[in-house]
């Protein structure tokens, strides 16, 4: 039982498990990743996980359920302890049997681990591209820039790709470019776009208020240096633009 053990970083094998194809990924700590980001990522992906008891309300994990009897589309989504348990420990595939080992798993961490870590390890370990994960990478790759220096817009557009990072890659001299091989570029855009129209707004209002009820204060550019602080482009994220000629 996760409950019963102390957290340690899941081993890289656990991650590559969950994501097959090879990905691009670095660590870096929550403190060294923009207010703007943390805070778009919660209010798209799971606005109630600095107030929520647990990984889920189980009112709505019975109604999603009910849902997919019937066909109908998830009227909520999984939360951002369930998307951890699911980028960590489990693959892709979309059935009723890995949705309810993915709560199982949700409800052991969010005992084991708080909501600021729980953040932490979403934001390190989602996907931002079809061989992009984590928020390092992710903002070398896009926007030439480290993680802690993200603008709001651009914390907006990671944050719209999250439901569909499959369909994207990086446009020459930097940004998103949805005209990809297999055609499905608007799936991914229209996500963005309904980001760039919802998200603004909500963060006016509410500002980084979320992410210091999760304990994370201050600015990330105010953090003194360290030697995991993403403050470099990672050499794996410099070869994958190489290769793909869109520096």
């Amino acid at each position: 039982m996760l409950a019963s053990l102390r957290w340690v970083d899941p081993p890289t094998t656990a991650f590559m498990a969950a994501n097959p194809d090879g990905a691009v990924q670095q660590s870096v700590p929550v403190e060294h990743v923009s207010r703007n980001l943390l805070a778009a990522v919660v209010a798209h992906e799971d606005a109630q996980l600095p107030y929520r008891s647990g990984a889920f309300d189980w009112d709505e994990l019975v109604a999603r359920a009910q849902a997919h009897l019937r066909g109908d589309e998830d009227p909520s989504g999984s939360t951002i302890p369930q998307q951890v348990a699911k980028n960590l420990f489990l693959n892709q595939e979309l059935s009723a049997w890995r949705k309810a080992v993915e709560a199982g798993l949700a409800a052991e961490l969010a005992i084991a681990v708080d909501d600021r870590r729980m953040l932490e390890l979403y934001v390190n370990h989602a996907q931002f591209g079809p061989t992009v994960y984590g928020v390092c990478a992710a903002s070398w790759y896009y926007f030439d820039t480290p993680p802690d220096t993200l603008y709001p817009d651009q914390a907006v557009q990671l944050a719209g790709l999250l439901p569909s990072p499959g369909h994207v890659r990086r446009a020459p001299g930097g940004g998103l470019d949805f005209q990809v091989e297999d055609g499905l570029g608007w799936l991914s855009r229209s996500h963005v776009l309904n980001a760039q129209k919802r998200l603004p707004g909500h963060l006016e209002r509410l500002g980084f208020q979320p992410i210091e009820d999760l304990g994370i204060t201050g600015l990330a550019a105010d953090e003194p240096d360290s030697d995991d602080d993403c403050s470099e482009r990672p050499q794996e994220v410099a070869d994958l633009i190489a290769a793909e000629g869109t520096a």
